[in-house]
C-alpha cells in the first residue's frame, strides 16, 4: 500500500466517522425531543389515567391566556446536562413500567407518596427550576395576587422558599396520606 493510498483511506475513513458522528449526534437530540412531549408520557397507562388526568382540570392545561405547560415544562430541566441526568433517572421509571409497579390505580395510589415526595425533591434541589423558565418573581404583580397571596410570596422570597415549598399539588392531586405522613 503506497503512502497517497493509505493518507486516502484515512480521509475517507475520517471523513465517514464525522457523518457518521452528526447523524448518530442527530438521532440522539432527536429521541431526547421525542421523549420530551406529551403523547410520550402520556403513552403510559400508568400516566394518563392517573396524573395526567388530575393535570386536565388545572390552569397549566387550559387557562384563559392559552399559555399551557405541558410534562416536560415542568419535570424535564432545559439545560442539556440536567435534562440528560433527568433522562437517565427516566430509565427507572420505564423499567417499573415494564414490572408492572404502578399498572393499576390502587397501586398507582398507594406509591403516589413516594413518587410525589421524589418530584418535590428534585424541585427543591433545584430551586423550582422548571416553575422559573415560566414564572418570573421579578415580573409577578403582588398586588393582583390578593392581599394573602402577595404576603405569602414576599415573605417566601424574603426567607429563601423555592415554589414547591407551597405550591405542592399545583397540577396534581396531593396524595391521600400526605398529612398522615408528614
Amino acid at each position: 500500500m503506497t503512502r497517497t493510498h493509505k493518507i486516502e483511506i484515512e480521509i475517507v475513513s475520517l471523513v465517514l466517522a464525522v457523518v457518521l458522528g452528526a447523524v448518530l449526534w442527530g438521532d440522539f437530540n432527536a429521541s431526547l425531543e421525542i421523549t420530551d412531549t406529551e403523547e410520550f408520557c402520556i403513552s403510559c397507562h400508568e400516566m394518563r389515567e392517573n396524573v395526567y388526568q388530575d393535570y386536565l382540570g388545572t390552569a397549566h392545561a387550559s387557562n384563559r391566556t392559552g399559555v399551557r405547560a405541558t410534562c416536560a415544562d415542568c419535570h424535564v430541566p432545559r439545560e442539556f446536562l440536567p435534562k440528560l441526568k433527568r433522562k437517565i433517572e427516566a430509565a427507572n421509571e420505564v423499567y417499573r413500567h415494564f414490572m408492572g409497579t404502578i399498572d393499576t390505580p390502587e397501586k398507582f395510589e398507594a406509591r403516589r407518596l413516594l413518587l410525589a415526595r421524589r418530584e418535590w425533591k428534585r424541585m427543591e434541589e433545584s430551586d423550582s427550576r422548571q416553575c422559573r423558565n415560566c414564572h418570573d418573581s421579578a415580573s409577578m404583580d403582588y398586588v393582583k395576587q390578593g392581599q394573602r397571596g402577595m404576603d405569602q410570596h414576599i415573605m417566601g422570597f424574603k426567607t429563601g422558599k423555592t415554589c414547591i415549598d407551597c405550591h405542592k399539588g399545583i397540577a396534581h392531586s396531593l396524595p391521600y396520606d400526605l398529612e398522615e405522613n408528614l
